[in-house]
């Protein structure tokens, strides 16, 4: 798998942020985190949910991130010192110890595009569970074909940066039929200088009942299926396809009824 340069350039990880606010998402996952002594997010990206849950002290969080330009920002952020971050791919991550929480959001998974790196990355998260943890990951619904949207003419938008001020920001998509790979292009211009940051991310689709084969093969259970974070059902039609479980064997007759 190629290094995205969207995450691994700091020239184009610097707008990840200013792309990317506290979402419903974040705050549904610390919610989970309440009751939970240790958290790790894989793919945590610019460390905003981390280094938020860390800040409110009540657990110990980990995260996670192959992106050096990510953790970077990350470690700079308010809360980011106490978090303990690692430069790690989530598909080989192994720290010999086990978390009450693992989160895996920011549709990261879908940078994984087939099906063995899927596989990899869920035995990461049943490595690291511990008995009765839970996980939670979240994937867009190849039904919905959300990518159709992503041309230059519907994705044209303005950013503020911190620094370099208002950013012209745009996109523009493929689609590998056989695969069901999608290739979206990033562009950034500079408004002041003209300056133009661009990258190209490839991302996979992969369905429910695909999510759902990986799941039992790698000793998970989902719990509930949901198909946004306002918790409506996971339907063809729903934007999301959001996945929350434990370890196979893990349930108790009350959480067995969950979802």
């Amino acid at each position: 798998m190629t290094a995205d340069q969207l995450y691994h350039d700091p020239a184009l990880a610097q707008f990840y942020d200013a792309e990317n606010e506290w979402t419903e998402g974040l705050e549904y996952c610390r919610q989970l985190a309440a009751s939970c002594a240790s958290v790790l997010d894989l793919g945590c990206g610019t460390g905003l949910f981390a280094a938020t849950l860390a800040q409110e002290g009540r657990c110990a969080v980990t995260g996670a991130d192959p992106a050096a330009a990510m953790l970077d920002i990350a470690r700079a952020r308010s809360g980011g010192h106490l978090v303990r971050w690692l430069q790690a791919d989530a598909r080989a991550l192994r720290l010999n110890e086990r978390f009450d929480l693992i989160v895996l959001t920011g549709h990261a998974f879908q940078v994984f595009l087939t099906r063995e790196d899927q596989a990899a990355v869920l035995r990461t998260i049943a490595s690291h569970l511990r008995p009765n943890g839970r996980f939670i990951f979240d994937s867009r619904n190849p039904l919905v074909e959300e990518w159709k949207e992503w041309t230059p003419e519907q994705s044209q938008r303005t950013l503020t940066h911190p620094l370099l001020g208002a950013i012209e920001a745009w996109n523009d998509v493929s689609r590998d039929a056989a695969s069901g790979v999608v290739s979206y292009d990033s562009y950034y211009r500079v408004q002041a200088s003209g300056r133009l940051y661009s990258a190209c991310s490839p991302i996979a689709f992969p369905a429910q009942e695909r999510l759902a084969e990986l799941l039992e093969e790698a000793g998970l259970i989902a719990t509930s299926w949901l198909g946004g974070w306002d918790q409506r059902p996971c339907t063809a039609d729903a934007p999301e396809i959001i996945v929350a479980g434990t370890l196979q064997g893990a349930l108790t007759p009350a959480a067995s009824t969950e979802g």
